[in-house]
This record gives C-alpha cells, structure tokens and sequence, in this order.
C-alpha cells in the first residue's frame, strides 16, 4: 500500500500547463508545484508567465506558446524535450470565452472558439502522447466547464468547445490505457476568476441564480481547482481515466 506521502506526491514530475500564468491555471499550477512538480508554463502573454516563473526559481519555465496554431505542437515539445525535459503531466487549460446570443456568433468567433479549446489542445496532446509513451506513462488533463454538462445562455460556441471536450478525454483515455497514459477532465462550477466575473458582469440575475443553484451557496476558489488537478496527476488516481470530475460546490446536482 501506497503511504500517504507517496499517493499524492508529484515529486519529479514535470508539468506543461497552459494558461498557466493567470487564473485558473495559475492556481494548478501554483498546487501541482506545492505537491513537488516542476511546472512548464505556457502562453501568448508573456508577463504573467515571467511573474509565476519569478515566484518559483528553479521550479517554473516561462515558454510563450500560442494553441492556435496547432502546426507548431511538435516542434515546441521538441524544444521543451530539449531545454526541460520530457513532461508527463500535460494540463490543457488556455482557452477563451464569449457571451453573445446564439444568433449574433459569427461563423469566425465560433470557429475561433473551438481551435482554442479543442483544436489546439489536441495538437499538444498528439504531440506529447508519443514522448509520454517514451517515458512509460502520463497524465493529460483537461480543463472542461458546467457548459459541458448542462445548457448555460449565451455560450453557444464556449459550451460547444466544452462539450466536445468530454468526447475527446473519452476517446483517449480508451485509446492510450494501454500504454499507461490516463486522460481526465475537471468540470469547475462558477469560479471567482477575471474571466468569471467578465462573464458576471451587468447581469445580477445570473448571479443569483447561480448561488440559488449551488448547494455550497457560493463561489468557488481557483484553488479549489488547483488540488483538484494534483489528486487527478498523482498516484492516488492512478486507476481514474476517462473521467470529468466536478469541482462545482453541488451545482450539477442541485435543484
């Protein structure tokens, strides 16, 4: 049996987290470097990557890396191989949201919309999936959303990009098993971040009907969302693939 220092240890481990820098995926990787990992960060604003590289000397690179443009996945884990090492953790986080009613979306938002979330996180994992196999195993994450569990206003292309999302981890996780790589997803409920309060903002009715929702009656911590991503990482999940797990306070049960 597993001590419990060891199941939820993330000691070398090497992460690549995306949008990694802000938000949400700051807080994963702010967890995933307390539980021992090194942590890759990456993104197109290269600011926020140097001040969470900046926080943790020795234990976070700052790589600029844009996940719409899914050409350049292999040759930038070719680089990260090069310069790092071989990450067995990969977080797909960055993505981008938009609140428009469902017949004002252009066909141009909507496809922007899903080469973030989908497109570009697939390129990353089909470029690392070969390197984690090299390494015996990994872990690929994905960072989903109550839009792909329920109908939310207003997010038609976002709940589109998510939805599919849970059809992606599915179908990897059956496919690469095998060779010991395990693919889940988080779904976080309504989490105080910029872009949460963005999509919050001049609309106190959505507000309170998303508290109304919760049985926990509040918002959740981007934290919260961090330890969820290390228990998913480590050992302690080691037989958890294919899965979303709801990190929600309740909303996608509640009544």
């Amino acid at each position: 049996m597993m001590k419990h220092s060891e199941a939820f240890s993330l000691n070398d481990s090497l992460a690549l987290v995306t949008g990694g820098g802000t938000g949400i995926g700051r807080a994963i990787t702010d967890a995933l470097v307390e539980a021992g990992a090194r942590v890759i960060v990456a993104a197109r604003r290269k600011e926020p990557l140097l001040e969470t590289a900046q926080a943790y000397p020795g234990k976070v690179y700052a790589y600029e890396y844009d996940v719409t443009k899914p050409e350049e996945a292999p040759r930038f884990l070719a680089r990260l191989e090069q310069e790092v090492g071989v990450p067995t953790i990969l977080v797909n986080n960055a993505g981008i949201h938009l609140k428009k009613k469902a017949e004002e979306v252009s066909a141009e938002e909507f496809r922007r919309v899903l080469e973030t979330h989908i497109v570009g996180a697939h390129a990353l994992s089909a470029a690392i999936i070969p390197l984690m196999r090299r390494s015996g195993g990994g872990s690929i994450l994905y960072i989903a959303s109550m839009a792909s569990l329920f109908g939310i206003p207003y997010v038609v292309a976002y709940a589109a990009a998510k939805s599919a999302m849970l059809g992606v981890v599915r179908t990897l996780a059956v496919e690469y098993g095998t060779e010991n790589i395990r693919v889940n997803a988080i779904a976080p409920g309504w989490i105080e971040t910029e872009m949460s309060r963005k999509a919050m903002e001049g609309d106190p009715e959505r507000k309170r009907k998303v508290l109304g929702r919760t049985p926990l009656g509040r918002f959740g911590s981007p934290e919260d969302i961090g330890w969820a991503a290390v228990y998913l990482c480590s050992p302690a999940a080691r037989f958890i693939t294919g899965t979303c797990l709801a990190v929600d306070g309740g909303i996608s049960i509640g009544f």
